[in-house]
Formats: structure tokens, sequence, C-alpha cells
């Protein structure tokens, strides 16, 4: 049987990396507008997002949104968005990343509590759809189209 890798490179996808932290959060490193980043990839979250800080690091134009974010952290939050980013994560890249902005201070607080490097973000569901997203947990690589 051919290996997964070698299907996937065929149908045309790009495998990126990840690591597994001591929280068992889903780490992966990438770029939005060619600035790195330290993001959880997170299967649950429906829209990619990073903290407020993200708006200086990534250059990023931000709007405020009068959407509430919730999550693990509570309900209610702040919001910003910004439209139209660029994301490259391994060899796979999109023009188009729309991003909430909002306080991530509780999440990073969290990682840092069980001695796990604090984050800029998360990758969610909406860039998992766009790609076509296969997570494959046994060799620690998600494959995006």
């Amino acid at each position: 049987m051919e290996e997964l890798h070698a299907i996937l490179k065929k149908e045309g996808y790009k495998r990126i990396k990840f690591k597994l932290s001591s929280t068992q959060h889903l780490l992966i490193k990438g770029k939005i507008n060619g600035v790195d980043g330290n993001f959880i990839l997170d299967t649950g979250a429906s829209n990619s997002c990073v903290d407020f800080e993200g708006i200086a690091h990534f250059a990023l134009h931000a709007t405020d949104s009068d959407t509430r974010a919730a999550g693990a952290g509570g309900t209610g939050m702040l919001t910003q968005t910004s439209l139209q980013n660029t994301l490259k994560l391994g060899r796979w890249t999109t023009n188009s990343l729309g991003l909430v902005i909002f306080d991530m201070s509780h999440v990073n607080e969290a990682l840092r509590q069980y001695k796990a490097k604090p984050v800029h973000g998360i990758i969610g569901a909406d860039i998992l759809l766009k790609g076509k997203a296969i997570v494959d947990y046994n060799d620690f690589c998600l494959y995006l189209k």
C-alpha cells in the first residue's frame, strides 16, 4: 500500500509538520503577511484568529467588529477583524485570510501555567475547510490542498 504522503502529494496536497505541546495542543508555525508566527491548530475554532498584539506584529489592517468572540476563555469578548491577509503554512499559501482579532491573554496564560510557549494565534476551521485539510495525528502532519 502506498504511503499516505505519496498519495496526497499526487493529489496536490502540501504537507506541513506540527508539534504536540505539553498541553496536548497542536502547534504549527506559519507566516502572516511574511512575518513568522506560532499558532495552535484548532479544528474546533470556527475562525483563524490572532491576539491584539498581532496587529503590530503581522502589520494587519484592523477594523472594529460588532461580533463578540466566544471560546474556551469565555464569551462576549470584544473583537476586531482584518481581511485579505496572506497566510503561508509550509509550502501552502492563501492570499485571502480573514482574521478575528481578540484578547488571547487567557489562552497564553493557560499555556504558561503548563510551561508551554505562548502563541500568536489560532489556525481554525476556515483554513482547514479552504485547504481541504487532512490531519495525520500519527505522523504529526497537516495536509492542505
